[in-house]
């Protein structure tokens, strides 16, 4: 299905993922599915992916997280001056790609600024909306936005997820600490709070 650094459409949706196992089997990937990869999104890292027409692009995040189970939603933060968010809103779509523990590397790399070769060092696959899914994730979801919210100098973006895959079932999701100063946060966040 992966035929080099980019392939055509995947319309695979997570119930499909599991394939036409029997009834228990169902249930145990469901729960496997669930433990690994919906409840990831907490202090992970994940590389986000937009797209409109021909445009594309990927960025890092950590402000990633579950706010529904029914609907299955996700909250995104993204900041509003950020290339990517045009992309977002033009689309209406975005995915979350799950990385595993030993993705530093490639946390870096979509960490850096928007460039038209971003991906071009990245297996990846357009989704439904065209949103890249990373072939060496751990784990991705395909989300269509709901709505979005105002949150400081960054947008709360909801999305409805659609379909998602998990490709590692032995991988550990990376977590934000692992990726230190990565991101420069420390040199955004206040002296002090209020009148401390």
């Amino acid at each position: 299905m992966w035929k080099g650094r980019h392939n055509g459409p995947i319309h695979d949706r997570f119930s499909t993922a599991i394939g036409s196992a029997k009834p228990r089997q169902v249930r145990e990937k469901h729960e496997q599915f669930h433990c690994r990869v919906v409840s990831a999104p907490d202090a992970s890292v994940y590389v986000v992916g937009v797209a409109h027409g021909e445009t594309r692009n990927a960025f890092t995040a950590a402000w990633v997280m579950q706010v529904s189970f029914d609907p299955l939603l996700l909250a995104l933060s993204i900041n509003p001056q950020h290339s990517s968010y045009g992309l977002l809103k033009q689309s209406g779509a975005f995915s979350v790609n799950v990385l595993k523990k030993s993705q530093t590397e490639l946390a870096a790399h979509f960490g850096q600024p928007a460039r038209a070769d971003k991906l071009a060092a990245t297996e990846w696959t357009p989704g439904r909306a065209g949103s890249p899914l990373l072939r060496d994730a751990l784990a991705w979801f395909e989300c269509e936005v709901v709505g979005e919210h105002p949150a400081g100098d960054h947008i709360l973006v909801l999305g409805k997820v659609i379909g998602g895959r998990l490709l590692d079932s032995e991988a550990e999701p990376m977590t934000y600490r692992e990726t230190g100063a990565m991101d420069g946060a420390s040199a955004l966040f206040p002296e002090g709070f209020g009148d401390a």
